[in-house]
């Protein structure tokens, strides 16, 4: 057809995405008028898309593949190579399912129980600090808890280094010179660590729990049979360990809203779990985490007059959907009980992607993300008192990930006495 959509002048906009972050494709879809348009990134034709009807195509594996669509930059330090990320087709859904088998309902609650106490551990240091910074120390609780949920042993010298190592892979996927490089350098270490710890599950040297996630992508068989390769599992137990303390985030945003929002906060007091769920649910979509997805056209099809070529490269706007008018009343404001009436769609809310969790490409720790926040939120609201002196809890939409500049710092922490 005739390709009828506007189009972005210019011989590349690589550097607007960079300067204008998580607002880059909803500016133009606002400016545009349209959900659909097209660009020049990294010097090549890319389109841009958002909002629910975009987010069930771009899922349509049939019309998109992920396979070696990853900036080499992103690779090196966000997903790793060959990881589950980067496959399509029978292969992807064969590796997704390893990912899923250790999501069991009693995992889930052994990773509460684990996070619960390193929060309760935590909340005792605390007490003898006189600032504590709760981006830093999130991220260490995240971390303690990531390792002994998926078997990795770790010695206490070493774990403080490690969540360092793993924050910079996802700190580091958009930054140029030296963070870019402190993040390839960061994964190299931990590929090079975990890869060490399989040969030695795969020798009988070392006996992780059976279910975790170091056992299981051990002995895991791809579809002809054979085990992963170990630098492969490597990257794949990474895929563990590196989301859940970006959880980190996700927790500063949740002490951040409950802050800022103290009537939501007082909801969150009276132990009902649905309040929880929902409160976690609009940190999920108000605040920025992922900005996009990107795709490449299998081969051309057209949609709403528009012809996708084969190869091109196709983000698709997750924040921007996440903050998408026709989808969301009122969207830019901090409103949990939107989510009582929330049909589930798996393509109107995408702050970690969308689609199916076994058959797609949606995120396979988006349940672990939401355990993990409520366990949080818990001990941040109902577990301690402390105050919250002046600092500056601004934060950004052009910097990935973007955090409250202050990372939230708290004082006078005391724990409530049952």
């Amino acid at each position: 057809m005739t390709n009828s959509v506007p189009k972005e002048e210019g011989i590349d906009h690589s550097l607007n995405l960079l300067r204008e972050g998580y607002l880059y494709i909803l500016n133009r879809r606002q400016s545009f008028h349209s959900d659909l348009f097209e660009t020049r990134l990294l010097g090549k034709k890319a389109v841009c898309m958002g909002g629910k009807e975009a987010a069930d195509l771009f899922y349509d594996n049939s019309k998109f593949k992920r396979a070696g669509v990853a900036p080499n930059r992103v690779a090196e330090t966000l997903f790793g190579k060959k990881g589950v990320q980067t496959l399509d087709g029978d292969a992807h859904k064969h590796r997704k399912k390893m990912f899923m088998s250790i999501m069991s309902q009693d995992r889930l609650k052994k990773m509460n129980e684990i996070a619960a106490k390193q929060w309760d551990t935590a909340l005792t240091k605390w007490q003898q600090m006189d600032d504590v910074v709760l981006y830093e120390e999130a991220l260490e609780i995240m971390c303690r808890t990531a390792c002994e949920w998926a078997g990795v042993p770790v010695e206490e010298k070493d774990m403080k280094k490690l969540a360092d190592d793993l924050r910079a892979m996802f700190e580091s996927a958009t930054a140029i010179g030296p963070s870019h490089w402190a993040g390839r350098h960061a994964r190299n270490r931990v590929e090079k660590w975990i890869g060490n710890l399989i040969d030695q599950v795969r020798d009988g040297k070392l006996n992780p729990e059976e279910g975790t996630a170091l056992y299981t992508f051990s002995w895991h068989r791809d579809l002809e049979g054979k085990l992963l390769d170990q630098e492969v599992a490597s990257v794949e137990v990474i895929n563990i360990l590196r989301p859940i303390v970006a959880i980190a985030v996700y927790i500063t945003f949740s002490a951040l809203a409950a802050y800022h929002y103290p009537e939501e906060r007082k909801k969150l007091q009276s132990g009902n779990e649905k309040n929880a769920q929902m409160f976690v649910q609009e940190v999920r979509r108000f605040y920025p985490f992922f900005p996009f997805a990107a795709a490449e056209v299998k081969a051309d099809f057209t949609w709403k007059d528009y012809t996708f070529e084969k190869g091109t490269l196709t983000l698709l706007d997750l924040y921007g959907t996440n903050h998408d008018t026709n989808i969301w009343g009122n969207p830019e404001v901090f409103q949990p009980s939107r989510f009582e009436n929330w049909d589930g769609s798996p393509f109107s809310f995408i702050p970690q992607g969308g689609g199916d969790y076994y058959l797609g490409h949606r995120c396979a720790g988006e349940w672990v993300t939401i355990e993990m926040m409520k366990v949080s939120l818990d001990f941040l609201v109902n577990q301690m008192t402390y105050d919250v002196p002046e600092q500056d809890l601004s934060y950004s939409k052009v910097s990935i990930p973007s955090l409250p500049k202050s990372k939230v710092m708290i004082n006078n922490v005391q724990r409530v006495l049952r």
